[in-house]
């Protein structure tokens, strides 16, 4: 399937749910949201499935489920092995913060999780326990390892860049990749919903922690990568630069969003949402028809870098 810019267009991001177990500082406010999506508005694991079949038809063949926590909603392990059962879905993904995997990740591998994407943004137990509000550095580590024992691999560590916070720990994640097969990678902060802060914490790009680390040298990214992949010489992993603001990866974006409420969203960094209830209520060949016009709606690039007001809706409501 192609978008009317002719990027092929074959992964689904799923957000299951808006809720989550961690009050991190940049997504949310201290006392969670008061506006959680009702739970008869969330999608259901058969409506999941159904909409699954039908971008499998049209060429999605990689779904990542995200939440808020994914690993929160209850059945998760049942749901992923319906999406395992589509034809047409080689690969499924998860976006953690990690804090639940150590007792979920045998179950996940054997339902049909491929691979886990781990948000940690610091490695000192009690700075996390302060981005987080309360979350214990500990579970994360041991989600980690977990991870890696059953074949949840590469993992990759997914490390928010945060002026003031984090930015003398970069060298520190990096040396993770020396001598082990773990991919972390450098996320810009983004102005997304709660997470427009303004001053709270520096903004740091890419370019400036690359320059901080000449060692690093440059190796072939994986197709469609939203990422710039380094290495240290003679190193197992690889260390990545997801670069959303400072230098947009748009041309090759090859994702639609589909929200925990039923909204595809054709680009993370716009407003424009398609509510896809109606059409679930719809035959076979009018939701693949709904689902070719939310691709044909996908814009060439975002325009956050040249100074558009950030998005209305918080990250947990999105999907990560």
């Amino acid at each position: 399937m192609k978008d009317h810019f002719e990027r092929v267009i074959d992964y689904m991001r799923i957000s299951i749910t808006d809720r989550c177990n961690l009050r991190c500082r940049y997504c949310m406010p201290a006392d969670g949201f008061t506006n959680i999506i009702p739970r008869e508005q969330i999608l259901s694991f058969e409506e999941i499935t159904r909409l699954a079949e039908a971008a499998a038809k049209l060429g999605i063949h990689k779904i990542r489920l995200t939440g808020g926590e994914p690993l929160v909603r209850h059945g998760i392990v049942d749901l992923i092995s319906r999406i395992h059962a589509v034809e047409g879905i080689h690969e499924i993904g998860i976006t953690t913060n990690g804090i639940l995997l150590a007792d979920m990740a045998d179950d996940l591998k054997k339902a049909g999780v491929s691979r886990v994407n781990i948000s940690i943004d610091t490695l000192d137990p009690e700075k996390y326990a302060s981005i987080t509000r309360g979350g214990k550095l500990d579970k994360v580590l041991a989600g980690i390892e977990a991870a890696k024992r059953v074949g949840l691999t590469p993992v990759k560590l997914n490390v928010v860049a945060l002026g003031g916070f984090n930015e003398d720990e970069f060298g520190d994640f990096i040396e993770m990749t020396r001598n082990e097969d773990i991919i972390v990678r450098f996320i810009e902060l983004m102005p997304i919903g709660h997470a427009d802060l303004g001053d709270s914490y520096g903004f740091i790009s890419n370019k400036e922690i690359l320059s901080r680390f000449p060692e690093l040298v440059p190796v072939e990214n994986e197709k469609y990568s939203v990422s710039d992949d380094f290495q240290l010489p003679g190193g197992k992993g690889k260390v990545g630069f997801i670069s959303a603001l400072s230098n947009h990866f748009c041309s090759s974006c090859n994702k639609i969003r589909l929200t925990s409420d039923g909204k595809i969203k054709p680009c993370l960094h716009s407003n424009d949402e398609i509510d896809m209830k109606g059409p679930l209520t719809l035959s076979d060949d009018e939701l693949l028809e709904a689902l070719r016009a939310s691709v044909n709606r996908k814009v060439e690039h975002h325009l956050l870098n040249e100074g558009a007001a950030p998005i209305e809706r918080d990250m947990n409501k999105i999907g990560g």
